[in-house]
């Protein structure tokens, strides 16, 4: 298990040594350090940087209230009835205020009726139930 090793072991530098590394440069000129502070008057101030925060300089339109109460009325069964009528009084209301939420208020209508109708459709057949039952024991 011997190796032709010429008497060096690992960790040896070669024989011949290392060549030296390839010089460098000199290090690139980078002008004056930077002043810090506000720039003297007269001069051209920086340019715009990053600008205002987001939502800096408008306002966004309030959510219509009415139109928010409506949703909720009409996803409550009963209530369904009470919050299609103010969903309709809503969409008047954001037209002659130009506020936000129309599309709840559309929302609440579709909603209320859709409901208003499921329920008063289950209520008349929940009356015919009843009527063919008490009329199956009159006879």
């Amino acid at each position: 298990m011997s190796t032709p090793d010429d008497g060096l072991y690992r960790g040896d530098p070669p024989a011949g040594g290392y060549s030296p590394a390839p010089g460098y440069g000199p290090a690139p000129g980078y002008g004056p350090a930077p002043e810090y502070g506000a720039p003297p008057y007269g001069s051209v101030a920086p340019g715009p940087g990053y600008g205002p925060p987001p939502g800096w300089g408008w306002q966004r339109r309030p959510t219509n209230t009415l139109a928010v109460l409506a949703l909720v009325l009409a996803f409550l069964g009963p209530l369904s009835v009470v919050g299609l009528g103010l969903g309709i009084a809503a969409r008047s209301q954001i037209r002659r205020t130009g506020e936000e939420g129309e599309n709840l208020a559309l929302a609440a209508i579709i909603v209320g009726g859709v409901i208003s109708t499921l329920l008063v459709t289950m209520l008349v057949f929940w009356i015919l139930v009843l009527s063919s039952i008490g009329s199956v024991y009159d006879s």
